[in-house]
């Protein structure tokens, strides 16, 4: 096999035609453009559109999807597919729109707040449900209705009982009963809390694109990506509920009244630390963490990975008649080190 030679400029040229920002578990944001026979097409800034299978977009589906993504209208989109062989991603809007409205749910449970739902069915021992997308069961005992026929799409004013987002369960009542206290921790937070500032919290809630915190009266996202300096394949990896973590305020949206979270920041910015300890040239035996169709993400330092592009990693492959798989160790040659841009170009050249 022919060994195909790449100058550093060349290198850096074939690099920057991939993006590696775009993780799966990342909540991007994106504009609808289109759709098609099975979803809906988005961009995300990536170098395809990306795809939303129509499961995948529909949260209510007496709304057309069309209502439901408007085109040329900005959403919120989880990432649960990365590139395919084309390049393109798929996404999901259902996903971050129900986590967002259990996570809405339980706020409206601890203020004992009253909700307003939309009779889905009729079932043995009580009635069906839907309030934000969420599907409950209120028992008979808690009803107030005369009948039970023809009550379909009748709205209801109800009060929550219980949650169980882990098995989903939810069950409601429409006896209406108001609490005389109101909870004012959650504006106190948002009145006191500023970017940069170290809180504690409680893990409520782990989800794919990451973990829901409570930090005092308030459930701030940890996004995945912001877990740690390491690749993470879910949170469930790293956290657990009930966890008390401390965590840095790095984004706060008084509109929307949300807070994100990081916990990475908290640690030593490995990139930093490599700085001193990588330079051109050195032998570094790396482990695979991810495998792609560009090539395999290498963690070369704690933390740090580098990418080795497909054509040496098919190379080496064939030199040492192996398939590499994640947890390999593979020992490499770094071309280019680029700490302020935190990329690191390798080779299998002169690996001997």
């Amino acid at each position: 096999m022919t060994e195909q030679k790449y100058t550093d400029a060349e290198f850096e040229a074939l690099l920057s035609n991939y993006d590696y920002s775009f993780q799966k578990g990342d909540l991007v944001k994106g504009i609808v453009c289109s759709y098609d026979s099975a979803g809906v097409i988005v961009d995300i800034g990536a170098k395809t559109a990306a795809y939303v299978p129509e499961r995948e977009a529909v949260v209510d589906k007496t709304v057309p999807i069309e209502e439901t993504l408007k085109k040329n209208q900005e959403y919120e989109f989880l990432i649960i597919r990365e590139e395919d062989e084309d390049g393109r991603f798929t996404l999901s809007y259902k996903k971050v729109a129900m986590a967002y409205n259990w996570r809405e749910l339980e706020e409206l449970k601890a203020q004992d707040a009253t909700v307003e739902g939309v009779i889905v069915s009729s079932v043995k021992g009580g009635i069906l449900v839907e309030v934000k997308g969420v599907r409950g069961f209120v028992p008979s005992s808690h009803l107030k209705l005369k009948s039970t026929e023809d009550i379909v799409g009748e709205k209801l004013e109800l009060k929550i009982l219980t949650m169980d987002i882990q098995q989903g369960n939810f069950i409601l009542s429409n006896r209406k009963v108001y609490s005389e206290d109101k909870d004012g921790s959650k504006k106190d937070l948002f009145d006191s809390i500023e970017i940069g500032q170290i809180v504690k919290g409680e893990v409520v809630r782990i989800t794919d694109f990451g973990a829901f915190v409570d930090i005092g009266g308030v459930d701030a996202l940890l996004p995945l990506s912001q877990i740690s300096w390491r690749w993470v394949d879910h949170p469930s990896d790293i956290l657990k509920v009930g966890d008390i973590i401390n965590v840095e305020v790095i984004v706060i949206d008084q509109d929307k009244q949300r807070i994100s979270l990081s916990l990475k920041n908290l640690e030593k910015d490995p990139w930093v630390e490599a700085k001193d300890k990588i330079k051109d040239g050195d032998k570094i035996e790396g482990e695979i963490t991810r495998i792609k169709h560009f090539g395999a993400f290498v963690e070369v330092f704690p933390g740090v990975e580098a990418l080795l592009p497909n054509n040496e990693l098919i190379e080496y492959q064939n030199q040492k008649n192996v398939i590499l798989q994640v947890g390999d160790k593979i020992l490499t040659t770094v071309l280019k080190f680029n700490p302020d841009d935190r990329r690191i170009s390798l080779s299998i050249k002169n690996d001997d």
